[in-house]
């Protein structure tokens, strides 16, 4: 049994958790500090999300934005990763489908997310949660 939370404090324990999974994830940016998590978790717009093992070991994460614009209240996906020995289980589906009730409940109308076409386990799984591929361009700067 996977048992999926929002964190509401950062410990010893989270930092390791993350500081473990970030580079499954991504090795472009820079591994968030304690204090980018403190700020993360105590933020009105933004929370981290976990999934534990039956043995209590955080075994993925995802970050979830949601904000208000002039067209109403969104929210985003970010930061999927599972442990790679954790994989093909339905962690990241029960991460997801956490975000997406929590969104729901907080009045988001839509939720984004992207994913890279070769993550084809991934795609799938989005496209058996609901989500449809969008045709638009995805334009990014970067400012640092």
């Amino acid at each position: 049994m996977i048992l999926v939370e929002q964190v509401k404090e950062v410990n010893s324990e989270i930092i390791q958790a993350i500081q473990y999974l970030f580079p499954q994830l991504t090795q472009f940016s820079p591994m968030p500090d304690e204090e980018a998590l403190q700020k993360m978790v105590h933020s009105q717009t933004t929370s981290l999300w976990i999934a534990r093992s039956e043995g209590g070991e955080i075994i993925a994460m995802l970050s979830l934005a949601i904000y208000r614009t002039t067209t109403g209240i969104h929210a985003w996906i970010e930061d999927v990763v599972v442990d790679q020995k954790a994989r093909r289980q339905g962690v990241a589906g029960q991460l997801t489908q956490a975000a997406l009730e929590f969104a729901q409940q907080n009045g988001a109308k839509a939720i984004s997310l992207t994913s890279r076409p070769e993550r084809e386990a991934a795609n799938q799984l989005y496209q058996k949660l609901g989500f449809e591929l969008v045709k638009t361009n995805l334009y990014r700067k970067n400012l640092l």
